[in-house]
């Protein structure tokens, strides 16, 4: 808690640069990337067909690894205790995850992306928004009203598909974290903590009791349909972009060693299966850290705006608190007795 000031401080830096790696590109190269047809990525397996099936049967041994060690017997014995002493503060991340988050969308007059400026959806209003998203951000952060601050956010982010369509789905992230919210309150460390739910109206408590096993299960599926559409949209369907920024960036080139048509194709592979694993519920904690080391070298590297990641890094650091739910397929198969898969 003491380390929220210096982060808060540290996301209200102005920043110029975008969200996501293909907005280093000038606007007029990302509309003529978006016109240009994909190129076909099974094209480009098959002209690389050894060196992706080297690659690929490495990264089936790395998840078969993984797996086996998550259920060894000896390990679950040694981390599970401690696992499940730390799940208690995953609600508590997610919820200041989304407050800092609206909380800097206000200062950059932007809510959930650069891309989506707030006089484009709500014109003279705009400024309306930008003081709801600050007051909105603050009562999330400190867990004061929390379920009506996020319902009020979750009409904004309606209001934002109805302007910008299928799009949305980018951060339908922050839609499983406003759920969420609605679901469990401010739920711990927070204003309106548990003690409040005892006093809450008797609607509520049946609500919270009947609905809080779905509150993560809804944002790990949330979570990995943004990640599994934000793939799909800019390395399959308009790879064009990442083509261009392998070309203003050569360097990731000869770093991975690959020709570009190949490394795309990598990158998409690998984030589509990422995306799925969070949606069907595999290796969730190895899933988180392996997203938070590439997501903390693509911020490095690029040097993206930090706070449209704010919930990009909140997300898999509460995954890594909470663990599995039982809708989950490792969580099904694996969890009981008190125990669960570690990674």
């Amino acid at each position: 808690m003491r380390f929220l000031p210096f982060l808060f401080l540290v996301l209200l830096q102005p920043l110029s640069v975008h969200a996501h790696e293909v907005y280093v590109l000038p606007r007029e190269v990302i509309e003529e990337a978006v016109r240009t047809p994909a190129f076909s990525l099974i094209d480009v397996a098959l002209t690389n067909l050894s060196p992706f099936l080297l690659w690929t049967g490495i990264a089936i041994g790395i998840v078969v690894l993984i797996f086996f060690i998550s259920i060894s017997r000896t390990i679950e014995g040694i981390f599970d205790p401690f696992l499940k002493k730390i799940s208690l503060y995953a609600p508590t991340i997610s919820r200041i995850t989304v407050g800092l988050s609206f909380i800097a969308a206000s200062y950059h007059h932007a809510v959930f992306g650069p891309e989506l400026p707030l006089h484009d959806t709500f014109g003279g209003a705009a400024s309306l928004i930008t003081g709801a998203l600050l007051v909105i951000g603050i009562m999330i952060t400190i867990g004061w009203y929390t379920r009506i601050a996020a319902a009020l956010a979750l009409i904004i982010f309606f209001a934002e598909v109805f302007k910008n369509g299928w799009y949305m789905l980018t951060y339908a992230n922050y839609m499983g974290e406003l759920l969420l919210l609605i679901i469990l309150g401010a739920h711990h460390i927070g204003i309106h903590h548990r003690g409040h739910d005892l006093t809450a109206h008797r609607l509520i408590r049946v609500w919270k009791a009947r609905l809080a096993p779905y509150a993560f299960p809804i944002l790990r599926v949330l979570f990995g349909v943004s990640l599994l559409y934000a793939s799909l949209y800019a390395k399959v369907f308009h790879n064009q972009l990442v083509l261009e920024v392998t070309k203003a960036y050569p360097d990731i080139v000869a770093f991975f060693g690959f020709e570009p048509h190949f490394l795309i194709l990598g990158a998409a592979i690998l984030e589509i299966v990422i995306g799925l694993f969070f949606i069907l519920g595999i290796e969730i904690r190895f899933t988180s850290l392996f997203v938070l080391f590439w997501l903390s070298l693509s911020l490095w590297y690029f040097g993206e705006a930090v706070w449209p990641h704010i919930i990009l890094i909140g997300i898999p650091v509460a995954f890594i608190f909470y663990g599995y739910d039982k809708y989950s397929l490792e969580g099904y198969f694996y969890k009981r007795n008190g125990r669960e898969p570690v990674l």
